[in-house]
C-alpha cells in the first residue's frame, strides 16, 4: 500500500524570494508589450539623441497622447529603459538602450526579438489546446507579428555576421561566391539572407524557398526594392521539394529545427548539391543536454520552441520536432542520415551555430 510523504517544509525566506522573482516576471511579460508599443508609436526613436524630454513633449513629437506617453515612461524608467530625472521631470533615452532599441544596422537591435516574443504570446491560447492533443500549428497559422517579428529579430545577426564571418568560415565558398556560384537559400522567409548574399555577391544567382507564401511574396517585393530581383528568384515550396540542381551552396537559417522532416530536407540537400558543394546551417545556440541550456539565451530559446518551433514540426509529416534547442549531435545525425559524410561547426555567436556539411 502506497504511503503519503509528509509535505516538505516551506523556507518562508525562498517563498519569498520566488514570489517578488515571479513579479518581475510579470513586469518583463508587459514590458514585452510595451516595448513594442514604443518601437510602432515611434516613441524610442523619438527620444534618441533629443536629450532630457517631458511626456509632454514626447507625446507632441509622437502624435500621441501625453497622458499615455507618461504612464509608458513611468514603466520604461523602473525597468531601466529610460533615465528619469527627478528634479526637472524629464526622461532620457541613454545611447546603449538608443543602439539596442532604434538602430537597425546594430547586432543589439532588440524590438524584432520583443515584437516576436508578443505574437507568440498572442497565439498561446492555440498552442495550450494543441499540447493536449499532440497536434501542430503551423508556421502559417500565427499572427503577423510572429512572421514580422522573426525577421526582425535575425537580420541584424545576419547584417553582423553572415558576410563578414560565417560565409568566410566555410571552406572555399567565398571564393566562388565571387567567381560566381549557384545558391539555394532554403526557408528564406523574408528573404534577408538571400538578399544579403545577393547584394554582396552581384556575380552569383540565388533562389529562395519558403512554404509560406505571404512571406515569399515579401521577399519578391524585398528584392525589387534591393535592385537584385534580376539575380533572385523565390518560389513557394517545403524545404524538400525546392527546385533546381548542381548548386555550389545550400543555406539554411534558423529553420531545420522547425522542419517536420529535417532528415528529408537532408536527403534533398544531397541530392541538389554539385559534387564539391556546401550546405551551410544556422542553428539556434545551444548545448547538448538539457543542462548546457539552463541560461537566459536557452530560457529564450525554450520558450520559443515551445510556442513556435515544436508546434510547426508537429504540424508537418513525420512531426520529429528537433525544437530550438536540438544541440550540435542531433544536427549531425540530421546531416548524416541525408547522406552528407562531412560536418562541423564552423562559427559561432552567443546566439547562433553555424555548421558546414558537406558530400
Amino acid at each position: 500500500m502506497a504511503t503519503l510523504e509528509e509535505p516538505a517544509a516551506i523556507d518562508g525566506a525562498k517563498l519569498e524570494s520566488f514570489v517578488f522573482r515571479a513579479v518581475d516576471e510579470v513586469g518583463a511579460t508587459l514590458n514585452a508589450a510595451l516595448v513594442v508599443m514604443g518601437d510602432k508609436l515611434g516613441l524610442y526613436r523619438a527620444l534618441a539623441g533629443a536629450g532630457p524630454l517631458t511626456p509632454e513633449e514626447l507625446a507632441e513629437r509622437t502624435e500621441t497622447n501625453a497622458r499615455y506617453v507618461r504612464e509608458w515612461l513611468c514603466n520604461q524608467a523602473a525597468g531601466g529603459y529610460v533615465e528619469y530625472d527627478p528634479a526637472t521631470g524629464r526622461y532620457t533615452l541613454p545611447p546603449e538602450q538608443t543602439a539596442a532599441l532604434t538602430d537597425e544596422s546594430s547586432p543589439a537591435y532588440l524590438p524584432g526579438f520583443f515584437q516576436l516574443a508578443i505574437g507568440s504570446v498572442l497565439d498561446s491560447p492555440r498552442i495550450t489546446e494543441v499540447v493536449r492533443s499532440g497536434e501542430g500549428v503551423g508556421w502559417h497559422d500565427h499572427v503577423h507579428d510572429v512572421h514580422e517579428g522573426c525577421e526582425r529579430f535575425f537580420r541584424p545577426g545576419y547584417n553582423a555576421n553572415l558576410v563578414s564571418s560565417w560565409l568566410p568560415a566555410l571552406d572555399g565558398v567565398v571564393e566562388k561566391l565571387e567567381r560566381g556560384a549557384k545558391v539555394a537559400d532554403v526557408g528564406c522567409g523574408h528573404g534577408a539572407s538571400t538578399i544579403l548574399m545577393a547584394k554582396t555577391y552581384p556575380d552569383s544567382t540565388f533562389v529562395g524557398s519558403d512554404y509560406h507564401a505571404g512571406s515569399i511574396e515579401t521577399a519578391r517585393s524585398r528584392a525589387e526594392e534591393a535592385g537584385v530581383a534580376d539575380r533572385v528568384t523565390f518560389e513557394v515550396t517545403p524545404a524538400a521539394g525546392y527546385s533546381g540542381s548542381d548548386y555550389d551552396l545550400v543555406t539554411m537559417f534558423d529553420c531545420l529545427h522547425d522542419m517536420g522532416d529535417p532528415a528529408g530536407a537532408a536527403r534533398h540537400v544531397r541530392e541538389t548539391l554539385a559534387a564539391d558543394g556546401t550546405w551551410m546551417i544556422v542553428e539556434p545556440a545551444a548545448g547538448d543536454r538539457v543542462e548546457d541550456n539552463l541560461n537566459p539565451v536557452g530560457r529564450a530559446y525554450y520558450g520559443f520552441s515551445t510556442l513556435l518551433c515544436t508546434p510547426a514540426s508537429l504540424s508537418q509529416e513525420v512531426g520529429l520536432a528537433l525544437g530550438a534547442q536540438a544541440g550540435e549531435a542531433r544536427i549531425r545525425d540530421v546531416v548524416t542520415t541525408g547522406g552528407l559524410s562531412r560536418f562541423r561547426r564552423a562559427a559561432e555567436t552567443p546566439f547562433n551555430l553555424v555548421f558546414e556539411a558537406r558530400p
